[in-house]
Order: structure tokens, then sequence, then C-alpha cells
């Protein structure tokens, strides 16, 4: 069984307020569907980029992979990553938080 589904917009303003909280502050970088839109993180420290993307997995929990790859990169990959992506899906949103560890500020499954 697959848990329920959060409308994206919500997920999004949790997420920037669990950061905020946890002194990771976050915004919205493009705002997709508030309704069903999927979501990119990424996550910056002072040298490199990871981007996370929203996945379900094979048992329909949600999960997260860096989507850039294991290790971190630099800006412009980050950014033509985002932009592929964007071209792909036009409903997606982009958050972006402070993250000296690269890891989410959010509870996440990272695959």
């Amino acid at each position: 069984m697959t848990d329920p589904r959060i409308k994206a917009g919500i997920w999004v303003s949790m997420a920037l307020r669990m950061g905020n909280a946890d002194g990771r502050y976050g915004a919205v970088i493009r705002k997709g569907d508030p309704d069903a839109g999927g979501v990119l993180v990424v996550l910056r420290n002072d040298k490199a980029v990871s981007v996370l993307s929203q996945m379900r997995s094979g048992a329909g929990e949600l999960a997260w992979m860096r989507a850039t790859g294991p290790g971190p990169v630099d800006d412009a990959a980050a950014d033509a990553y985002i932009a592929r992506q964007v071209k792909f899906d036009p409903d997606l949103w982009v958050i972006e938080f402070e993250a000296p560890d690269l890891l989410p500020p959010f509870e996440a499954k990272l695959l």
C-alpha cells in the first residue's frame, strides 16, 4: 500500500519551515504546480552543490536520489541539470537550502 500523497505546495512549505527551524535556510527558486508538481531540492555549501530529485521507491514510499551523482558538483552542472528537468517537466518545484553537510533539513530516505 502506498502512502497518501501530500500536495506539492504544502510539502514545499513544510520543508522550508523545517529548514528554517534547523538553521538551514531555504527558498523557493521555482514554483511548480501546487497540487501535483515534482520537487528538486538544491543543497548548497560554500564550495559545492548537490541536487536531490523526488521519487517513489518500489513500495510507493517517498524517497530521494542524488540526481547530480553521488558527489557534489559545481553550480554550472547543477544549473544544467535543473534546466533539463524543467524543460521536461514544467510543473516542477525547485527549492534550495543552505546545507554545510549537503544533507536535507527534512527526513529523507536517500536511494
